[in-house]
């Protein structure tokens, strides 16, 4: 449909919390998602990566995740369950700070039970780096971004200085 601006660090509505979908827009979600396509793919030809992307960094302030890795999954009200104890920690980029790198700590391993494009509950077991990639999209959900999970006032770096 449309590549949209994705909202950059400190724009106030990115740190709002997001309304569940209601079967009735799904219609609208569908618009929505392409999109999301739409628009993770202009960043990934521009910047090189750009895996998942949130539906309130376009301004959507619905509960709503895309991820396009070897295929597309549309994650509609998105619950993060069985959070495992062990963590790991890693630099977490953002297309709200496409240069910025911040070191956080994620759970390791999760599941992630969402309803998909026909309104059918899902689950899915995600561990490593797709478990990380969910948790930061679904901190997008309630308004957290990356730089607050930071691990210290040391965990910033500019890509340039890391790769």
């Amino acid at each position: 449909m449309a590549v949209r601006e994705i909202f950059k660090l400190g724009n106030r509505k990115l740190y709002e919390i997001s309304e569940e979908v209601k079967e009735a827009e799904l219609d609208y979600i569908k618009q929505v998602v392409e999109d999301l396509h739409d628009t993770m793919m202009d960043f990934r030809k521009t910047y090189g990566v750009g895996r998942a992307i949130a539906a309130p960094q376009i301004g959507v302030k619905k509960r709503l995740l895309y991820m396009n890795i070897d295929k597309p999954v549309v994650f509609i009200n998105p619950e993060l369950l069985d959070k495992s104890e062990e963590m790991m920690e890693l630099w977490d980029d953002c297309m709200c700070f496409p240069n910025l790198l911040v070191w956080v700590k994620r759970h390791k391993s999760l599941t992630i039970r969402y309803r998909d494009l026909d309104w059918q509950q899902q689950e899915m077991r995600l561990t490593g780096d797709l478990a990380e990639l969910l948790q930061h999209e679904y901190d997008h959900l309630d308004g957290i971004l990356a730089v607050m999970r930071a691990i210290d006032g040391k965990s910033f770096s500019f890509r340039s200085e890391i790769l």
